[in-house]
């Protein structure tokens, strides 16, 4: 006959299998997934041992512990999502600490196909930046700047459509931009200064979302391109572009603009003086001819700082200057203006101009009679020119050129 289980204890023991069941369950969700515990062992062991220090983030990552379930001082720089279900965890950050790190970049990076973050910043990973990068689907920002390394963007880089911020400046690679990179529609950041690229800059108007652009001190030339009109900030100076500024003039969102130290040529054009948001201009160092200078006195724009020193600009100082409102500093420093200084840039070294460089030019006559007043807190120079200008001003130090440089200058 058989024997009967009091339901009291059936409950207990059901509730006993019920609690271990769930144990059990929870230590299968604390695993992380092992490719990519395998893929953090990978990127430790292509470090070299003697850049690892004992404060380092790299030093935390004790492998005899899992990565995700880590706590305290363990797997700094690693962060993880946590499923709910009973999947395995996965990693979706790795951040490292700018120390100094001396080795590559293994391949098995593309492993972390969850990977949200990889930050590498102020290193010395060298060597090429693995192809494997491409598998990270998931990647939304990747920080590579100060670096060593070498080569050029990856094949299928531009399979990262998730990718927001992008930032390889300071390193050593090379060759051209890919025409596909407008496929990142992601992105709103994007740095590829102090590196060795080169080429002719494609096309990025597709890249609508973009609001910081740093191609900077890299070996690009030709015309600048079309781009997209979301750009705040473009910074294109230390590159071989030539042609004109066209193609900026709808860049109705620009704030800040850096092309100096190109061979663009050319007019310093009404349209991109006019563009009502630029607080910062610098052309400086190309080879403009003419600085177009309309009245804004009526448009109000919020430029505040002209740097346009060392380029060929001919013919007499613009007097509408006085009517940008917000101007602060300007540097024509290094040019072949002439003619007097106008009577109405008193009040403004008077008033709220604060930098004001005119050196290195052939300007004569008189000065406005505010330049030599002791209220002036204008920093600046008028040296080398071919003006009246009284030693005991502190615009005047430096002394004019010689007369048998100024010859006729005063009359064009």
């Amino acid at each position: 006959m058989e024997e009967k289980v009091p339901t009291k204890t059936r409950f207990t023991l059901h509730s006993i299998l019920t609690i271990i069941l769930c144990l059990l369950l929870s230590q299968t969700n604390s695993l992380t997934l092992q490719e990519d515990t395998l893929a953090l062992l990978e990127i430790k062991r292509a470090i070299d041992p003697n850049s690892v220090t004992p404060s380092s983030y790299l030093n935390s990552w004790d492998f005899s512990v899992d990565p995700c379930e880590s706590t305290g001082s363990q797997f700094l720089g690693i962060l993880c999502y946590l499923p709910l279900d009973n999947s395995s965890s996965r990693v979706t950050e790795v951040d490292l600490d700018g120390v100094g790190y001396e080795g590559f970049l293994t391949p098995a990076i593309g492993n972390l196909t969850q990977l949200s973050v990889l930050n590498l910043n102020n290193n010395k990973f060298r060597g090429p930046i693995p192809e494997t990068i491409a598998k990270l689907r998931k990647l939304t920002r990747l920080t590579m700047s100060q670096n060593y390394f070498t080569g050029a963007i990856p094949q299928g880089f531009t399979e990262l459509k998730t990718l927001q911020y992008l930032d390889v400046s300071g390193n050593r690679l090379s060759g051209p931009i890919p025409s596909d990179i407008t496929g990142l529609r992601s992105l709103t950041y994007m740095s590829l200064s102090n590196n060795g690229f080169a080429g002719r800059i494609p096309n990025l108007t597709g890249l609508w979302q973009l609001s910081t652009l740093d191609l900077s001190i890299n070996q690009f030339y030709g015309d600048l391109p079309n781009l997209p009109v979301s750009l705040r900030n473009m910074y294109f100076h230390h590159n071989i572009l030539s042609g004109h500024l066209t193609p900026l003039k709808g860049l109705i969102h620009l704030k800040w603009l850096d092309v100096s130290d190109n061979r663009l040529s050319g007019a310093i054009s009404g349209d991109v003086l006019s563009l009502r948001r630029v607080v910062h201009l610098n052309v400086s160092f190309n080879r403009f001819t003419t600085l177009e200078v309309i009245n804004y006195s009526l448009q109000g724009p919020r430029l505040q700082v002209l740097e346009a020193q060392g380029n060929h600009l001919r013919g007499r100082l613009p007097v509408n200057l006085v009517t940008f409102v917000n101007l602060t500093s300007i540097n024509l420093a290094n040019n072949q203006l002439t003619g007097p200084i106008p009577l109405e840039y008193g009040t403004k070294v008077q008033t709220s101009w604060r930098r004001l460089y005119l050196d290195h030019n052939f300007l004569s006559g008189n000065l406005p009679s505010e330049f030599a007043h002791s209220s002036t807190n204008v920093r600046g120079s008028l040296a080398s020119n071919c003006l009246r200008c009284p030693t005991n001003v502190g615009l005047c130090h430096g002394g004019q050129r010689p007369s048998t440089e100024c010859v006729g200058q005063h009359n064009e």
